[in-house]
């Protein structure tokens, strides 16, 4: 155990930690450095999950995904109580459960982080794309940015920029698709909270090439088209060829051509149904590509 400590004896700076003793122990010399150390760990030892589980006697750790932080209380069901004791126990339990959202404010966040977690479990979202959603959604109820909107619309937005901030490829359709509202609800919202949350473009910038894999991943495609598409939309990018253009339909014309020339032919309307755009975006992001790159496509 290093602790920025040097060895009066011989000057090394290696130490080694013996709990048994709680000592601290020179590694070249052997002297001790530090003797009596307070162990700050539990007293017991658990060789699996379920006995640390049962031997712990300490909550969860605090969470942004849930609307009090982890930090109330609930009181279990006890089978073995008498009758009245068990209304008793059933009234506490009732009010207690209230008291966790005591004010339209609580109530407001518990539906919204409920439904946060419904998204992002039928997304497949990690856990660090879930927590950003919710932070965000925490700070634009704190700016009273939620007045006049749906939570549905706002707490969709925020999963979209926390996608987009992480640079974890989910298109604004996939999110519509999920969410119980429409495209342009949620498009409106996003703008709202981006401009009032000082989410700068430079921030959600997302190059296309983040959406790569996931497309062809969809469509079968093999790490040969992969690196070939993205070399494709890697010089577009450098020519200035993805300015204002849809992410989506940029990376399906790249798939598109990538078959085309590794010999892995997928139709346009095959690429299309995976980026989520129409074939006439996929024939005319195409066409600019192979023109603009002087792309040789075999016929």
């Amino acid at each position: 155990m290093s602790n920025r400590r040097v060895c009066p004896v011989c000057g090394s700076t290696e130490f080694i930690y013996d709990p048994g003793r709680g000592e601290i122990i020179c590694k070249v010399c052997g002297y001790v450095i530090e003797e009596n150390v307070v162990d700050t760990g539990p007293e017991w030892r658990a060789f699996d999950a379920s006995q640390r589980e049962k031997r712990a006697r300490v909550g969860a750790p605090e969470s942004i995904l849930l609307h009090d932080k982890g930090l109330s209380t609930d009181i279990g069901i006890d089978r073995n109580l008498s009758g009245l004791m068990r209304e008793k126990m059933y009234r506490l339990r009732k009010w207690q459960s209230r008291l966790r959202v005591s004010d339209a404010a609580e109530r407001n966040l518990a539906f919204a982080l409920s439904e946060l977690d419904r998204i992002a479990s039928q997304l497949k979202l990690p856990r660090h794309v879930e927590e950003e959603a919710a932070r965000l959604y925490r700070e634009a109820v704190r700016k009273g940015l939620i007045r006049g909107r749906s939570i549905e619309s706002v707490i969709a937005a925020c999963v979209y920029a926390s996608c987009r901030l992480l640079k974890v490829p989910r298109t604004l359709d996939e999110i519509a698709d999920i969410s119980r509202v429409d495209k342009k609800e949620i498009g409106r919202s996003f703008r709202f909270i981006a401009r009032n949350l000082n989410l700068t473009p430079k921030k959600l910038f997302v190059k296309p090439t983040d959406y790569v894999n996931k497309f062809a991943d969809e469509l079968g495609m093999s790490e040969r088209v992969r690196r070939r598409a993205i070399a494709i939309l890697e010089e577009a990018y450098d020519r200035g060829l993805t300015s204002g253009k849809s992410p989506a339909g940029l990376v399906a014309a790249a798939l598109y051509i990538a078959g085309l020339l590794e010999d892995e032919k997928r139709t346009q309307r095959e690429v299309a149904e995976v980026a989520r755009v129409t074939e006439v975006t996929v024939r005319n992001r195409y066409k600019e590509l192979v023109d603009k790159l002087n792309l040789k496509i075999p016929v």
